[in-house]
C-alpha cells in the first residue's frame, strides 16, 4: 500500500481466530495489514447499526463481508472511505486506522482518502459522459496526469487491467451508459482503478448482473488483488467462497467470526455462522 508516512507496512502475525480479531491462514504466514479498525460504533439518530467491530484487513488479498440483509456490512464498508459522513443522522466513536492514522480525524482530507479507497456499487453508475471519459476524468481532477500521450496510457491500462479494453477499443467516444449491464460494471472498475487507490470497496458488485457477467467480475477480482486489496460485500455464498481469502460474518451490527475462508466455510466457530453458511436462516 502507498504510505501515508515514512514508516514500513506493519506485518501482523496471525494468532488463533476468535471474534472481530485477525485471523489464521493454514501456513501461519504473515500479512501486510492494509486497514485496522477498532471499537467502531456507529449510530443512525438513536439507533445503533455497528457495535464494537474489530476487524484487521489486510493487502492484497479479497474480503468478503457476508451475513442476513440489514446486519450492517454496507454501512462497516461506507466507514473504510467515510461516505457515511454523507448522512446527517449518522454518529460514529472508535478507530479506522490506515498507516498509523485515523481516517475519522478532522485534519484528514476526504477527497484524498476516497482517492485511495475506491467504491464499486451495487448498480452499474457510469457518468453520463463517453467511455474514455468515465476513466480519464477524476485522474486528470487529481494530477496523475499532465499530458494527453500519457491520459491515454492510463486509460487503456485501467481498460486492461478492467478487462474491457479489447470490447471497448474501438467506441471510447460512445457513451458509458451504452454498455451492456456487465460492461458498465467493469468500466466502473476501471474508473475506480484510474487513481490508482490502495484498497477498493464493492457493495455486492455482482447482484444486478447475469451469470456470465457475474463470472467475469469474479475472475477480475481474482486478478486485481495482487494490486489492490479487495473488500466485497455479498449475499451469495457461493461467491464469496469462490473470490474471497476471509470472510467476516455480520449479525445485528456485530461481526460473530472472522477467518479464512476456507476455515469458516468448512468448519465455522460459531453456529450463527454455520447456520447462515449452510442456509438455515438470512
Amino acid at each position: 500500500m502507498k504510505s501515508m508516512n515514512s514508516q514500513a507496512p506493519e506485518k501482523v502475525d496471525q494468532q488463533t481466530p476468535s471474534v472481530g480479531q485477525p485471523c489464521t491462514h493454514n501456513d501461519s504466514a504473515s500479512h501486510d495489514l492494509s486497514i485496522r479498525v477498532r471499537d467502531l460504533n456507529l449510530w443512525y439518530g438513536n439507533e445503533q447499526a455497528l457495535s464494537n467491530i474489530n476487524i484487521d484487513l489486510f493487502q492484497n488479498n479479497v474480503t468478503a463481508l457476508i451475513g442476513p440483509s440489514g446486519c450492517g456490512k454496507s454501512t462497516f464498508l461506507r466507514c473504510l472511505n467515510r461516505m457515511n459522513d454523507l448522512i446527517p443522522s449518522v454518529s460514529i466513536t472508535g478507530l479506522v486506522e490506515m498507516d498509523g492514522r485515523d481516517v475519522n480525524a478532522a485534519k484528514m482530507d476526504e477527497v484524498a482518502l476516497r482517492k485511495r479507497v475506491g467504491m464499486v456499487f451495487q448498480k452499474p453508475n457510469p457518468f453520463p459522459k463517453s467511455i474514455y471519459e468515465n476513466v480519464a476524468y477524476a485522474p486528470r481532477m487529481h494530477d496523475l496526469v499532465s499530458r494527453k500521450p500519457e491520459e491515454d496510457e492510463l486509460v487503456e491500462k485501467a481498460l486492461r487491467d478492467a478487462g474491457l479494453w479489447e470490447e471497448v477499443k474501438d467506441k471510447l467516444q460512445q457513451p458509458g451508459t451504452s454498455l451492456s449491464g456487465g460492461q458498465q460494471q467493469r468500466l466502473c472498475i476501471a474508473r475506480a482503478i484510474a487513481v490508482q487507490p490502495d484498497v477498493i470497496l464493492m457493495d455486492e458488485p455482482t447482484s444486478a448482473l447475469d451469470p456470465i457477467s457475474t463470472a467475469t467480475i469474479e475472475d477480475l477480482m481474482d486478478r486485481l488483488k495482487s494490486q489492490f486489496t479487495i473488500i466485497t460485500v455479498t449475499h451469495n455464498m457461493q461467491q464469496a467462497a469462490r473470490v474471497s481469502d476471509y470472510t467476516a460474518f455480520f449479525h445485528l451490527g456485530e461481526i460473530i467470526e472472522y477467518n479464512d475462508t476456507k476455515s469458516i466455510f468448512s468448519n465455522p466457530a460459531t453456529q450463527k455462522a454455520e447456520d447462515y453458511i449452510t442456509g438455515r436462516y438470512g
